[in-house]
């Protein structure tokens, strides 16, 4: 089985962050929700509580196949922050793991370095951000093992993409198929 982090800071964007969780759960994907505000409780850009699985300091995160970064303010700003984060992407980079951002979060990747000579898409505002081959104006973008999302209006075909690359096509479809999704 698959396993998924999806790393939450108050001010992530709700519908980014919980999208993927809800997706890759529903395809079997071992999912998990992680803070890296030093406590479970995170209140989301819209002053959503959500409870976190995990925090940062207390997992063991070397079984990961995928890392997810939702986008929103400031959220964005505070896991471009926590340097145990930029340090597990550096190295999970470096293996060729799967990461994925969206929103305003690709600009966290592309200031690692990540995205240089890639496409790769952000929210418009962060377009200019980007240290990249080619921003392209598209939902979702992979390109190697690094997927970005444009935004929230995006969020359900970036997990979508996120459960292909991780169940394969067919999964994919079969959850847009029960979700209801361009069917």
């Amino acid at each position: 089985m698959s396993k998924a982090y999806v790393f939450l800071a108050d001010g992530f964007e709700e519908i980014e962050g919980l999208t993927v969780v809800d997706v890759l759960r529903r395809a079997g994907v071992d999912t998990v929700t992680v803070s890296v505000m030093g406590r479970k409780e995170i209140s989301g850009s819209h002053g959503i509580p959500v409870g976190a699985d995990n925090v940062f300091e207390e997992l063991d995160l070397s079984d990961a196949d995928l890392l997810v970064l939702p986008g929103g303010m400031p959220g964005t700003l505070h896991l471009k922050a926590h340097a145990g984060l930029r340090e597990l992407l550096v190295k999970a980079d470096r293996e060729k793991k799967y990461l994925a951002a969206i929103c305003a979060a690709p600009s966290v990747l592309s200031e690692l370095g990540m995205l240089k000579g890639r496409k790769a898409c952000a929210y418009p505002s962060f377009e200019e951000t980007l240290d990249c081959a080619e921003v392209l104006k598209v939902p979702v973008v992979t390109d190697g093992h690094i997927t970005t999302g444009r935004g929230m209006g995006a969020a359900i075909p970036f997990a979508l993409r996120l459960t292909e690359i991780l169940c394969g096509k067919e999964k994919a479809e079969e959850i847009s198929a029960s979700i209801v999704y361009n069917v």
